[in-house]
Order: structure tokens, then C-alpha cells, then sequence
């Protein structure tokens, strides 16, 4: 049973944590007053989130409760209810598509391939934002989406029709798209989708380094194991319009994730972590 009690705190909209460790940095992905939703129905109320160069930021909440609405609001696919968001202290309406695909990658849940290529030609749009209207992909280009291919371990399969992968290497070539971008501000929806466990860990690994070497990661997760384990700050949405955000270790809490999903969860200290469970 969920504890009502926790449930009625966790809807109350809180940052948690004492901001990031230079509060005068710049974020790279700001949101303020921010409402996402759909046909005026707000599922995400009065967002307020700062991601700055280094963080991973783990989004959670069940089935419908906008995770993916959010980050295609932050992308500026969606248009916000209310509120703002800004890339690099910029407001989205300043900036132009192709300028905003240099420094903003967005992974969406299900990615479709309307036409037959390679799985290299495929990784390959990923560079199209840097390369220059009218001209061809540079070497570099192509050793940038080798390169991004190789991470993800599908150096093997460049020249093969995207067609034939699984849905498990498709999901990796998606992601070493989105690696070829190079952007500064990562947005993934569900980018473990269709993974095997250790292909979850070696995705969310990469994106571990990015983020330790400037990037901001926001991810959307379902297991919050993954998110205790490589997120430094996660988000909680879900809570009838409230949500829940700051560092990792105080907001994922078996009383948090009760509330949350509305089924009790339990932890218990491993390794120097706690892992959660339903219990």
C-alpha cells in the first residue's frame, strides 16, 4: 500500500538540494516557471531546473506523466504552456533550428528510418548541423561518426542496411547519432530501450563521460537503480503536476518512488550504494 503521507508531500513541488556545485555558472539548459502539457491539460506545473556542464540528470515518473513531453519542450519541439526555457542563457525563440542542433541532440523514444541506408550513412546525420549548406561530409565528419560507432560497438555492422539491425542495435545506432552531434546539452528519452543489461550500462556509461567532459545529460529512465547509480541529480514527475528535483541521493528514497509510482518500495545498502526494490 502507498504511504499516503509521503504521497501528500511528494506533490509538493521542491528542489532538494543545495544547487549546483558553482552557483554562478551558467546552465546550460534552464527552465523557469516551466508547464508542459498537451490540449491545455498541464502534466509537469511551475518547472524550475538549472543543468549545468558535468551533471546527468535522471527523469523518472510513470506512464503519461510527460516525461517525454518535457524533453521535447526543452528541445523546443513543443510549445510550453507557460514559462521558458533557455540553452546556454538563451531563450529557445532566439535561436534557429540548425544553430540550436550544434549545442541541444534530442534522442526520441521511437526513431524510424524512412529510407534505406547504412547504418554509417544513418549515424552520418548527426554531423549534418556542422556541415555547411551545399557541401559534402568532410573526413572529419565521417571519422567522428566511425568513431561514434565504434562506441557503441557497432563498428562491424557501418556497412550494413539499417533495415537489418534488431531493435537493440538500431537503439545503439540511434544513440551513436546523437553521439556524432556532439552537442553540449544531451536530451534522451528512454535511450536503454530494447537494451540488454550490459548494453544499458556501456550507453549510460558514454553518456557519463560526456557529461564529465562538459556535456549536460537529461535522461529518461524506468529503473531507478540506473539513476541512483550514474544520475548526480534526478527528477521526479508525476505527482498530478508536482514533481520533485535535486541531488540524486536525497530524492530517489523508497518513500519518494512509493509515492511516486504507487507501489511500496523498499532499499537496501549494496556495495556502497542502496538498491531499490518493490517489495
Amino acid at each position: 500500500m502507498t504511504d499516503t503521507s509521503s504521497a501528500a508531500a511528494a506533490t509538493r513541488p521542491a528542489a532538494v538540494s543545495d544547487g549546483p556545485a558553482d552557483p554562478h555558472a551558467q546552465p546550460l539548459l534552464e527552465c523557469r516557471r516551466l508547464d508542459v502539457g498537451i490540449a491545455q491539460r498541464t502534466l509537469v506545473r511551475s518547472l524550475d531546473l538549472r543543468v549545468s556542464a558535468g551533471e546527468v540528470v535522471a527523469i523518472l515518473g510513470p506512464n503519461g506523466c510527460g516525461k517525454s513531453l518535457s524533453l521535447h519542450t526543452f528541445a523546443g519541439l513543443r510549445h510550453p504552456l507557460a514559462g521558458e526555457v533557455l540553452v546556454q542563457g538563451r531563450e529557445l525563440s532566439q535561436w534557429s533550428r540548425r544553430a540550436l542542433a550544434r549545442v541541444l541532440a534530442l534522442l526520441p523514444q521511437n526513431v524510424e528510418d524512412p529510407f534505406p541506408a547504412t547504418v554509417l550513412e544513418t549515424v552520418m546525420l548527426g554531423r549534418h548541423p556542422h556541415i555547411p549548406s551545399w557541401q559534402w561530409e568532410s573526413p572529419a565528419d565521417l571519422a567522428i561518426a566511425a568513431q561514434a560507432l565504434a562506441a557503441v560497438g557497432l563498428s562491424d555492422h557501418a556497412d550494413r542496411d539499417v533495415f537489418t539491425l534488431s531493435g537493440g542495435e538500431r537503439r545503439r545506432a540511434a544513440l551513436a547519432a546523437v553521439l556524432a552531434q556532439a552537442p553540449r546539452v544531451f536530451l534522451l528519452d528512454e535511450p536503454t530501450n530494447q537494451l540488454d543489461p550490459n548494453h544499458q550500462l556501456e550507453a549510460l556509461e558514454l553518456l557519463r563521460a560526456r557529461a564529465d567532459a562538459g556535456a549536460a545529460v537529461l535522461v529518461t529512465l524506468h529503473d531507478p537503480n540506473l539513476a541512483a547509480r550514474f544520475a548526480d541529480r534526478t527528477l521526479l514527475v508525476g505527482f498530478e503536476g508536482g514533481w520533485l528535483y535535486g541531488a540524486s541521493k536525497e530524492v530517489l528514497s523508497a518513500r519518494n518512488l512509493s509515492a511516486l509510482y504507487g507501489t511500496r518500495f523498499e532499499d537496501v545498502p549494496w556495495n556502497g550504494r542502496r538498491i531499490f526494490f518493490q517489495a
